[in-house]
């Protein structure tokens, strides 16, 4: 069993940046692919960004692709999402997720947090 908990929400403005955290405890959070998505009022959750066990493989939403960055720190069960270069349609509430394997469909997702809000707003 793994449990998330998202931080480092807020509200800022276009242009502007934020770094998420996703802090795990539970076991063998270190064997996981951890994924961000994200999920807007009346729209269905999407993919932002994915990490493997290792660090060593990432991948990306093509609307994220060269603003947003997806690292881990295995000794610190903790994944971030740095947002850089914000827009006004980033704003979600963002999730992370633990998968076993490296994957951006929420169906192989087996544990979630609760989520963080991000507002992108002047």
């Amino acid at each position: 069993q793994v449990q998330l908990v998202e931080s480092g929400g807020g509200l800022v403005q276009p242009g502007g940046s934020l770094r998420l955290s996703c802090v795990a405890s539970g076991r063998a959070f270190s064997r996981y692919a951890v994924g961000w998505f994200r999920q807007a009022p009346g729209k269905e959750r999407e993919f932002v960004a994915v990490i493997s066990w290792s660090g060593g493989s990432t991948y990306y939403a093509d609307s994220v692709k060269g603003r947003f960055t997806i690292s881990r720190d295995n000794a610190k069960n903790t994944v971030y999402l740095q947002m850089n270069s914000l827009k006004p349609e980033d704003t979600c509430v963002y999730y992370c997720a633990a998968a076993g394997g490296f994957s951006r469909m929420t169906a192989h997702y087996d544990y979630w947090g609760q989520g963080t809000q991000v507002t992108v707003s002047s």
